[in-house]
């Protein structure tokens, strides 16, 4: 056979493309609950809707460490406690993980990444849990408001940068 088609020469092969540069990103691998635990102390009167609503205490935490296969352990730790009248109705603490693989990201963004970003997509998940949880206990489902993850982390970065003053 000839390089030579109906007359014409074949194209010399062209040289290779440079690739472009590995755009950041993340993959969440799985989600899992690590700890979970719900007290309903004074069942079956904490169920009964009369009187004032409920003083609700939330507490939130974000957490990350690397593993030895390059994936990233991000934990959310969202802790729910009712009281009215100074009696506890219901404590929820849920601690709430996911596996991300994370590429293309330059080491000093990895941290507002893992703090922020994948406690971002999380946080759908643990919030279903909290509700279905807080129905299955006799309560009407409690929906947590949307947390602004970016707040938080650099509330939390200020203080520790700054812990004599006010952040």
């Amino acid at each position: 056979m000839s390089d030579y088609d109906n007359g014409t020469a074949a194209a010399p092969p062209s040289p290779p493309q440079p690739q472009p540069p590995e755009q950041p990103g993340f993959r969440i691998l799985a989600q899992f609950v690590r700890d979970l635990s719900f007290e309903n102390p004074h069942a079956p009167d904490s169920l009964r809707s009369a009187g004032a609503p409920p003083d609700i205490d939330m507490g939130v935490e974000m957490n990350a460490k690397g593993r030895p296969d390059g994936l990233f352990e991000v934990e959310l730790k969202l802790s729910c406690r009712a009281d009215r009248s100074g009696e506890a109705v219901f404590h929820i603490e849920l601690l709430y993980g996911g596996l991300f693989a994370i590429e293309g990201v330059a080491p000093e963004n990895m941290e507002t990444v893992l703090l922020i970003e994948c406690p971002r997509f999380l946080f759908p998940f643990a919030r279903r849990i909290i509700s279905d949880l807080t129905t299955e206990g006799g309560f009407p489902p409690f929906m947590i408001d949307p947390i602004d993850f970016q707040g938080i982390y650099f509330a939390r970065k200020a203080a520790s940068e700054n812990p004599g003053g006010t952040a």
